[in-house]
């Protein structure tokens, strides 16, 4: 199934306020997801004969603060979630993208928030927890959101566009 049929079938499943846009002409085609719709988005894609899109290969956050217009896609500052899905039973495959601004309620330092998708996929507990140690995005009713890759008390998300590296940690200089 190629991702125009798979993102009309979302359509008319979800509508077009859940299902924001499909993005083609690019190398990696795309299907937006409304923010507080992804777990019955995923679950539908998961759970639906047709679909099967019973993997989820990859789930990853990204910080896009870039904001100079002469980059080839400019955008507003945000934060999206990424996830790879593939169906063994089918062998075909989407990406779905949800973005959310930077900050929850626009407030500094309030990590945005995103509806966990682990129930459905149970790799996606690992995948949500390196997104939310590395990127900050914090995955609501996640069953066991803690830092995954950096020690417990770190201090940011090291892959912000804005994150500071310290100069020190426990006694040793990181610069």
């Amino acid at each position: 199934m190629r991702i125009e049929d798979i993102h009309q079938r979302l359509v008319d499943r979800f509508g077009t306020e859940t299902i924001v846009t499909l993005k083609t002409g690019v190398k990696d085609p795309w299907i937006e997801v409304a923010c507080d719709r992804i777990a019955d988005v995923a679950a539908f894609l998961h759970d639906d004969a047709d679909l099967a899109l019973d993997a989820l290969n990859d789930l990853c956050g990204a910080d896009w603060l870039e904001t100079d217009p002469k980059k080839k896609t400019p955008c507003e500052p945000h934060v999206e979630v990424v996830y790879h899905l593939y169906s063994y039973t089918h062998k075909h495959h989407c990406k779905l993208k949800v973005k959310v601004p930077r900050w929850h309620d626009g407030q500094a330092g309030q990590l945005p928030r995103v509806p966990s998708v682990a129930h459905v996929w149970g790799i996606a507990d690992w995948h949500e927890r390196e997104a939310y140690d590395l990127v900050g995005i914090e995955f609501t009713d996640h069953p066991n959101l803690r830092r995954i890759l950096c020690p417990e008390d770190w201090e940011g998300h090291p892959m912000r566009k804005d994150y500071e590296f310290p100069l020190e940690y426990h006694g040793v200089r990181g610069k």
